[in-house]
């Protein structure tokens, strides 16, 4: 579990934009950028080098959803 003011305060290192907390697989996604950043023991691992690229069925599942 991330400490929620923690959570409100985090950006995405890269685009600068919001995070999007994914509790089920320990992620915060940058969708903005199309990266999942890792937490790991609790902490947000926020290093460009460490996240994993979204997959396009991700992306276009969240885009869906949008509308």
């Amino acid at each position: 579990m991330i400490d929620k003011k923690l959570l409100s305060i985090l950006v995405c290192p890269v685009t600068k934009g919001p995070l999007e907390y994914r509790p089920e697989q320990q992620e915060l996604i940058s969708w903005a950028g199309g990266l999942a950043y890792p937490i790991r023991d609790g902490i947000p691992v926020m290093l460009e080098s460490e996240a994993r690229q979204l997959t396009l069925d991700e992306r276009e599942q969240h885009d869906q959803r949008k509308r």
